[in-house]
């Protein structure tokens, strides 16, 4: 089953607009009020048997039940028949946040992540149909729930072997957009190894490093536009909270912040591109980049976008363009030789890569990659048992499939 998610821009009338921003409303009342049940029955199991808090107590039996998914929802089931607001939604979209409630609590459970916040107007910026209508899309545009038939600036064709499964609806400082989540009854397995293997080593000096010596600056998104956002917030100061002023400033700064984000979603995917030109199978190393934007560099890490550009929209571009991606050990792949394998200390002040058992010298960056290819390829070596040989083995068949989804490649 292959699953796929597709943005596309919506042109709505004002009257649409009106009913976005009341479901906006409704949820982000759904979520806050249910975050506040979980927040009190978790609060009144706080204090001890024998002291209460000195500062307030909350007053719940002891046989409350925890107010989980299904109690919520049985819950907003009875809250409808008496609150007339809640009966202008859809019913599906008020559980859906109950759910995205309900996993967010698990992940701060598990600490995956913090305890969930409470969502003011500009927090909660979307919500999902669940299900959608028969037939849903057509020139003119998509048809939904409650909002009828809707504008959309189709930029590509949605294959017809794909079935639109939900629809969500996302506001943003460039106005309203919509989420396909579409689904094809195909079965599409990984792209193997095969071709010409290139190692990859991103870091801060130069965006990219390759194996065959490519290296890539690091645009710095972020510097291009920093003065005119530091204007603007400047002049945010100075505008009294809640006037119309200051949300007309606060979508200027949030257009801008949109606008270095797309910046640099655009110029991941070419360098993406890039690559794969290049080689039939990229590997990169498994690094956590949330640990490296807390140090003194974060600034310059988060503009970079690092784990965005390694974890999400190469491993797209690769399966889509039939490459190999892999992830490899990171422990010591710029302490380490890329022709003999001996050890090379150097503190990261150091550029350049000297062995002194063999006499290599390379820019630190590139023997890095060259290291990280090795790694990658024999990881392959060892899972499979057998030397690899670096022949293409993708099927016609899953060719011809890709590009009746994707265009031309």
């Amino acid at each position: 089953m292959l699953n796929m998610t597709w943005e596309f821009k919506l042109d709505p009338t004002p009257e649409q607009v009106i009913e976005i921003e009341h479901t906006l409303t409704m949820c982000r009342k759904v979520w806050n009020f249910a975050l506040r049940e979980r927040k009190d029955w978790l609060n009144s199991r706080k204090c001890s048997v024998n002291a209460c808090s000195l500062r307030h107590e909350y007053i719940m039996s002891g046989d409350e039940p925890f107010p989980s998914y299904h109690l919520q929802a049985k819950r907003l089931t009875l809250a409808k028949k008496e609150i007339a607001e809640l009966k202008s939604v859809n019913a599906q979209m008020l559980q859906q946040v109950l759910r995205q409630l309900d996993a967010s609590w698990e992940r701060w459970l598990t600490k995956q992540s913090g305890l969930p916040r409470f969502k003011n107007q500009a927090r909660l910026r979307s919500f999902v149909f669940p299900q959608m209508l028969k037939h849903p899309l057509s020139v003119r545009g998509i048809k939904l729930p409650q909002l009828g038939w809707v504008k959309v600036r189709w930029s590509r064709d949605i294959p017809q072997i794909c079935e639109v499964k939900q629809a969500r609806i996302v506001r943003k400082a460039s106005g309203y957009f919509v989420m396909l989540s579409l689904q094809a009854d195909v079965d599409i397995p990984e792209v193997p190894f095969h071709g010409h293997p290139v190692g990859v080593d991103v870091g801060l000096e130069y965006f990219l490093s390759t194996s065959d010596g490519l290296q890539i600056k690091h645009p710095r998104f972020f510097n291009e536009l920093h003065r005119k956002l530091k204007l603007l917030q400047r002049r945010l100061k100075t505008k009294q909270k809640g006037s119309t002023n200051r949300s007309k400033l606060l979508r200027k700064i949030a257009r801008v912040h949109q606008r270095i984000a797309d910046t640099r979603k655009d110029w991941h995917f070419k360098t993406a591109h890039q690559l794969c030109d290049q080689g039939d199978s990229i590997f990169v190393e498994d690094l956590d980049f949330r640990i490296m934007a807390k140090g003194f560099l974060g600034k310059y890490t988060l503009d970079a976008g690092l784990g965005q550009f390694t974890n999400q929209i190469l491993p797209w571009v690769c399966w889509k363009r039939d490459v190999h991606y892999g992830k490899v050990d990171p422990r010591g792949t710029s302490q380490e030789c890329p022709d003999c394998g001996a050890t090379v200390k150097k503190d990261l002040s150091v550029r350049i890569s000297h062995c002194l058992e063999c006499g290599s010298i390379k820019p630190r960056d590139i023997a890095a990659a060259q290291v990280i290819c090795t790694r990658g390829q024999r990881g392959i070596e060892n899972a499979c048992g057998v030397e690899v040989t670096g022949d293409s083995v993708m099927t016609s068949s899953q060719l011809a499939l890709k590009q009746e989804i994707f265009g031309a490649i």
